[in-house]
């Protein structure tokens, strides 16, 4: 199957998964500034608020097997100081699943009469299955011992940390959602010769932002998000955002040697927000899609004394 064929190639090609994996990414999403607990513990509690995000993202729509992402988090200040949050991601990408469960907590200190700085730890379990028992069409023989790789619901800890600087209109955070470099070995092998499937790598997450106040009406944040992970390309992405009437949210975005996106968000109410997002490939894959496509919830809990008179941007 011709479809089958070109995703697995393009798989292998871009390093998600091999059958000696070098380097493993954590997923990248477009809507980044809205999923910050995901990759920086020191998020939690930030927004002052209890805040429930809920965010899914289909890749490389059209490809059979393309990665599909999602991801659940809900955080609120305990105290003056310390915060707590709970995120669940969920990611499929061709014959491999891993679920995500991490518990973070901070802690914020009052650096200036405007600005707080976040010291952040994350702790939490991986699990990850790889069945190339779905490698049953395509050039693939089923027959073959070489493809009989598996990973069955392996669990692994994760321990990570962040760092997280804030004012009402500008921050700047750096985190390690996982330290813990941890190498999966293929179950089907006798134990003297297994070899190690997929391996952990340390991911490093740079983000930055800040809120310009146009007018009245209208805010515009400019945001910068940076990833590093050892054996594979560096990952940079720069959006910008327009929020006009404290309603509506309407930007682009451009993920450095990979796609554009489009942006938009809408605040129904106080408490709820909804937002879509597309990316359009640069790279020669676009051909073999039709783009990718994200949708994010947000709902906050708040009585009216405690609600911002004016939201803060991220």
């Amino acid at each position: 199957m011709k479809k089958l064929y070109i995703t697995v190639l393009a798989l292998l090609a871009l390093g998600l998964y091999t059958f000696e994996t070098k380097a493993q990414q954590d997923a990248q999403y477009t809507q980044y500034m809205y999923n910050t607990l995901s990759i920086n513990p020191a998020y939690a509690g930030s927004r002052d608020v209890f805040s429930f995000v809920g965010l899914y993202r289909s890749q490389w729509v059209g490809l059979e097997g393309a990665p599909r992402s999602f991801t659940a988090s809900a955080h609120s200040p305990v105290g003056k100081k310390v915060g707590l949050g709970l995120n669940i991601t969920r990611d499929e990408i061709f014959i491999a699943q891993e679920t995500y469960i991490d518990v973070d907590f901070s802690y914020t200190l009052d650096v200036s009469d405007e600005g707080k700085l976040a010291l952040g730890l994350k702790g939490g379990l991986h699990l990850l299955d790889i069945d190339t028992d779905r490698l049953n069409t395509g050039p693939f023989n089923p027959g073959d011992p070489q493809a009989q790789i598996n990973i069955d619901n392996k669990l692994s800890p994760q321990i990570g940390a962040g760092v997280y600087y804030y004012t009402q209109k500008f921050y700047l955070g750096i985190s390690a959602p996982n330290f813990i470099e941890t190498e999966h070995f293929d179950e089907s092998s006798n134990s003297n010769n297994s070899s190690a499937t997929a391996k952990e790598r340390v991911n490093y997450y740079l983000m930055t932002g800040y809120t310009f106040d146009v007018t009245e009406n209208l805010k515009f944040k400019p945001a910068f998000l940076l990833k590093y992970v050892d054996g594979a390309p560096l990952g940079a992405d720069l959006s910008a955002n327009f929020l006009i009437h404290e309603k509506l949210t309407l930007g682009a975005a451009y993920r450095w040697s990979a796609a554009f996106s489009g942006l938009v968000g809408f605040q129904i109410t106080d408490q709820l927000m909804l937002g879509l997002a597309y990316d359009r490939e640069t790279t020669e894959l676009q051909q073999y899609n039709d783009g990718s496509y994200e949708v994010f919830l947000r709902f906050e809990l708040f009585n009216k004394k405690k609600r911002m008179i004016s939201p803060r941007f991220f």
